[in-house]
């Protein structure tokens, strides 16, 4: 555990606040849940939730079944790093964060699709130059709780109707199982 040198007062309604530094590092917003935990020692651990953890076991198995219905790598998203991938090395995806271009189309909750024509390409894993091709948001309760991208695959770089209504269908899919 990293030590900051931070000392907060807890007030008479029991709350704690979480320093704006630590808050922007750790990619914490207004309203995102945190775990809370506690250890033997006298720790009190905050962790940020993520519902698309909690199915990262589907998540994977969903991944699965649309690059092979899609021809191109898969990944699945939280609203903070990589939780599940398919058909691209695993361990080059494995808990890498997403991108502020791919936050921002989170935010937008609209699906996109890569036409290729005077497009920006939009790389959605930090570090990894592979572009993603469709991207659906996977909102669950109303809350936008990740994302599915296709990314561009061998056989192109543009994607297809067929391509995003497979990752719209993926992520209303994970959508659904988190409100289960």
């Amino acid at each position: 555990m990293k030590a900051t040198g931070i000392v907060r007062r807890i007030d008479d309604l029991g709350r704690v606040v979480i320093p704006k530094e630590i808050r922007r590092t750790m990619r914490i917003r207004e309203g995102d849940p945190l775990e809370i935990y506690t250890s033997n020692d006298g720790e009190v651990i905050f962790k940020k939730y993520s519902p698309i953890n909690e199915l990262s076991e589907g998540a994977s198995q969903a991944a699965e079944v649309i690059q092979k219905l899609s021809g191109a790598p898969v990944v699945v998203f939280d609203r903070d790093h990589v939780v599940a991938v398919a058909g691209a090395q695993k361990k080059e995806y494995n808990e890498r964060r997403l991108t502020p271009a791919l936050e921002e189309i989170l935010e937008s909750r609209r699906p996109y699709i890569y036409s290729g024509e005077g497009q920006n390409q939009i790389m959605p894993v930090e570090g990894i130059g592979k572009h993603a091709i469709a991207i659906s948001p996977i909102i669950s309760s109303g809350d936008i709780t990740g994302a599915v991208a296709i990314l561009a695959g061998e056989n192109g770089s543009k994607a297809t109707e067929q391509q995003l209504m497979l990752a719209q269908a993926a992520a209303m899919f994970l959508g659904k199982q988190i409100e289960e």
